[in-house]
């Protein structure tokens, strides 16, 4: 097995008409897609349609401060974006409350880890149904729809093997367990999706197993939940079914775990304009990936105004993506430069 070419099959760039085309591949039911986010969400709430108002931090978590549906965090630099599109709604109770708290959610502050007034806030905003709206829509565009692209790049189709990607990209280090997956068999074209999705979950659920740090291991039921419908055949997520002695039926789905996140301390940054600017080798990726998308972009490792008008114009073409200039997960999946 050639491990580098089998990486590089399944990290070709993608550009939006490729993107477009390979979602389509990805046709799921309503009911099978909130059924692949309820499992996420007993992980990470114990409820099968999450808690909105959950806060939490632990000193041991990489993440830093969690909050929401899904699990979005301070260090990941994606709480700001959750807090800003709030923030941004006309009729957000909260949000003249929480806006004092921009700059430093954009700066990722951990003293607000320690911050009982912003805790607070959070989580009374949770029950506000436009902070709701906000969180369904964040956690659809940030982790949902990259998710697809994933899924898609690799040829994975089922729910469970989706849900399985869904549940990597909110926990954290997807690709870094899919790489050491193919490396060791091959992608699931080589040797089918079911078997590849099978010994993905072996190997996470070993590498989470064996983390130094010990939160993380404590976090295994994820994988052993997973094995667990794969035992029982779930590839497509048919209702009524248990996880973690939860029951999610199609009657919940319409109408505390252990949290923390399993982002390496390398994770992928939030890249925007700032002062000093920033620099480095994920800048200098994202450019190569704007040119890759026909957008004309000096490839320096400096993500200045030009830059950021690059990444307006890609995704003001991408006619879904939030037109702001910030390169976080969406936009990132979206180039390709993180798959």
């Amino acid at each position: 097995m050639n491990a580098i070419q089998s990486r590089l099959d399944i990290m070709k760039p993608s550009y939006m008409e490729e993107a477009s085309a390979k979602r389509r591949e990805n046709i799921l039911s309503e009911l099978q897609k909130k059924a692949a986010q309820a499992i996420v969400n007993v992980f990470e709430t114990g409820r099968p349609r999450g808690d909105y108002g959950k806060v939490t931090y632990h000193p041991k978590d990489p993440g830093q401060l969690t909050y929401g549906r899904s699990h979005t965090t301070l260090a990941s630099g994606n709480l700001y974006l959750l807090v800003r599109d709030y923030c941004a709604a006309p009729d957000a109770v909260f949000g003249p409350n929480l806006y004092i708290y921009m700059d430093r959610l954009a700066n990722r502050d951990r003293s607000l880890n320690f911050d009982e007034r912003l805790k607070a806030l959070l989580g009374e905003a949770g029950q506000d149904p436009v902070m709701r709206d906000s969180q369904d829509r964040f956690f659809d565009r940030v982790y949902w729809e990259p998710s697809l692209i994933s899924a898609n790049n690799i040829h994975i189709t089922s729910a469970l093997g989706i849900s399985v990607i869904y549940d990597s990209r909110v926990h954290g280090s997807w690709q870094r367990l899919r790489d050491l997956t193919t490396d060791h068999m091959g992608n699931p074209s080589q040797v089918g999706e079911k078997a590849w999705i099978q010994a993905y979950v072996r190997r996470r659920r070993d590498w989470l197993a064996q983390h130094s740090n010990a939160l993380l291991r404590k976090t295994v039921y994820r994988m052993e939940s997973f094995q667990s419908l794969m035992d029982q055949g779930q590839w497509n997520l048919e209702l009524p079914f248990m996880v973690r002695g939860v029951r999610i039926d199609a009657s919940m789905l319409l109408d505390a775990p252990v949290r923390v996140s399993a982002q390496e301390p390398e994770a992928a940054r939030v890249l925007r304009l700032h002062t000093p600017a920033l620099c480095g080798d994920d800048v200098l990726r994202l450019q190569e990936a704007l040119c890759r998308a026909g957008h004309t972009v000096a490839v320096d490792g400096v993500f200045g105004p030009e830059t950021a008008r690059a990444v307006q114009a890609f995704q003001k073409a991408s006619g879904r993506l939030k037109v702001d200039g910030i390169v976080g997960p969406a936009t990132r999946a979206a180039l390709g430069f993180d798959d």
